[in-house]
């Protein structure tokens, strides 16, 4: 799958909720700062974890995001060959940051960012 058939929106595009979003990031740039509700399986483990997803809703796209929009496209196409209906998010999480989207981080009084 080439990188123009991969199905691709931009973060301002994207519903405010109800959104199955799923990143694949690294366990330090997750807990730096993420989307409330994602789903966190980074992109090296996506292939033995996928079954993780079937909790996801099966009636819309999986949303997939990373930090820029590069692992996810990849991880969009894979998802896409393996069978799911998967969405790369364009410009990842550094767009949703600067739509202003919400964030969450894992480190205790640490204001959320983008690594």
């Amino acid at each position: 799958m080439s990188p123009a058939d991969i199905p691709t929106v931009a973060v301002r595009d994207l519903p405010k909720d109800g959104v199955a979003l799923l990143d694949v990031r690294e366990d330090d740039e997750w807990a730096a700062g993420h989307a409330p509700g994602a789903k966190h399986i980074p992109m090296g483990e996506l292939p033995a974890r996928v079954g993780e997803l079937d909790d996801l809703p099966d009636d819309q796209p999986v949303y997939v995001i990373c930090r820029s929009g590069g692992r996810s496209a990849r991880a969009a196409a894979w998802l896409n060959a393996s069978g799911w209906d998967a969405v790369n998010v364009a410009g990842g999480m550094g767009s949703w940051k600067q739509e202003g989207r919400p964030m969450v981080g894992e480190h205790p009084g640490a204001e959320p960012e983008v690594l």
